[in-house]
């Protein structure tokens, strides 16, 4: 059997200094440097670290041997001996030597945002498909970095890095991690399949499928537990969920639909990550309706929903209909941040308020009903008007005089409608 280091817990809390550079080209991109430091201080919380200080190092280029500048790296080395800190975190991604130089210049364990979040990852992964998902983003991520991450590696204790897959045996080559990273991709090959037989049912049955997805910490959780009454763990932290929870919501017109709450999205989410992701994202992709749930209230509202758009985008799934839900609107003032004016696909909402729960019901069955039509169907014909009730809303139900034919006005579901509406095309009025 493999031996798995990386589930080893720590006796002793990390005390880490967070370090971000700040570059031009940073400036110019989609993330704010200063909230991805508080996101970075909030992910160093969530995997269990006392953050003891932060520290920004305003350069043109990262420095290709010691990331924030050799005169950096002698003040953050004073910094850590005077606090007693045992790691840093870097806000960036550092490469296997940028790791090595640092480590052997300050004797501390070097960690990066990147293998922050995949540690919290791996802390929180509890399904088959997430926990193989979770080690082949790892695996990926370690690969390249083998000769950098000696000193890192060896470390007792475990912490940040420790957990997961990360070393097999100090001396794990890169042709057994390969190896391992085949084993897994097979393996996941194997879930996307079992996946797509499921997805594919369901479409036949005509089950629509709705998708919560946002930034984390939103509220997506919260409010699919306060729609379903589900038993989904709400907690008010980064990741506090990771593995897709998916369950049955009953509209007002009396249909069911499936609403999946799937993984928060964050600034700077590691590309390894959003690779090994992309099945369990798929059912964003199948869903016939996105639930875009907002933070309405976080100051960084605009950058983080730009995020979400954008890795949206990476997944092809920017034109699937879609409703935005800014929530937290109780915080709102608190904050001091206003709130955007509701419209047709806007809605502003506290995901603990019934009347507000309400409303996200009915704008549900509004953005999936199509038009009102009438059809006319013969009356021994039971398949095509059990159809005509699986396509929508029958608000009408007229028996014809002789009693040969049966008149029927449904309210459609586009997406019954579309899967099985061409049956009844010959029928319409």
């Amino acid at each position: 059997m493999r031996e798995n280091t990386f589930n080893t817990t720590s006796t002793m809390q990390e005390r880490a200094v967070l370090v971000s550079l700040v570059t031009p080209s940073i400036k110019r991109g989609i993330s704010d440097p200063e909230h991805s430091l508080e996101e970075l201080v909030a992910l160093a919380e969530t995997a269990g670290t006392e953050v003891l200080t932060t520290m920004v190092q305003n350069k043109e280029a990262p420095d290709t041997k010691w990331f924030i500048g050799k005169g950096k790296v002698e003040e953050l080395r004073a910094i850590a001996d005077e606090l007693g800190a045992t790691t840093a975190i870097f806000d960036q991604e550092l490469s296997g030597a940028q790791v090595r130089n640092l480590e052997e210049t300050l004797d501390l364990k070097i960690v990066d945002r990147t293998q922050l979040i995949l540690d919290i990852f791996a802390q929180r992964a509890k399904t088959r498909e997430g926990i193989i998902q979770v080690e082949l983003a790892q695996l990926s991520y370690l690969l390249p970095r083998l000769s950098g991450h000696g000193k890192n590696l060896s470390r007792l204790g475990g912490g940040i890095g420790t957990r997961g897959p990360g070393e097999s045996k100090l001396e794990t080559d890169r042709r057994h991690i390969r190896g391992r990273i085949s084993d897994l991709k097979a393996q996941l090959d194997e879930v996307v399949r079992h996946r797509k037989l499921h997805r594919e049912r369901r479409k036949k049955s005509g089950v629509i499928q709705v998708a919560l997805v946002g930034y984390t910490n939103a509220g997506k959780s919260t409010l699919l537990r306060e729609l379903t009454s589900a038993d989904v763990y709400v907690e008010n932290q980064l990741f506090a969920t990771l593995d897709p929870t998916s369950r049955t919501l009953e509209l007002p017109n009396g249909r069911e639909v499936v609403l999946t709450d799937t993984v928060g999205f964050i600034q700077n989410l590691p590309h390894d990550l959003v690779a090994a992701f992309r099945a369990t994202l798929e059912e964003v992709l199948e869903a016939d309706l996105v639930l875009h749930v907002v933070d309405g209230s976080s100051p960084m509202r605009d950058e983080q929903m730009a995020v979400v758009e954008q890795i949206l985008g990476d997944l092809g799934a920017a034109g699937t209909p879609s409703l935005t839900i800014y929530n937290k609107k109780d915080l709102c003032e608190e904050n001091n941040v206003e709130l955007p004016i509701p419209s047709n696909d806007t809605l502003v909402i506290s995901a603990y308020k019934e009347e507000d729960l309400a409303l996200v019901s009915n704008k549900i069955q509004d953005k999936l009903t199509g038009d009102t039509v009438i059809i006319t169907l013969p009356a021994d014909r039971g398949d095509l008007i059990a159809l005509a009730y699986r396509s929508g809303e029958v608000t009408g139900n007229e028996v014809s005089e002789d009693g040969e034919s049966l008149r029927l006005t449904v309210q459609v579901s586009r997406q019954a409608y579309e899967l099985h509406g061409y049956k009844l095309q010959p029928y319409l009025e």
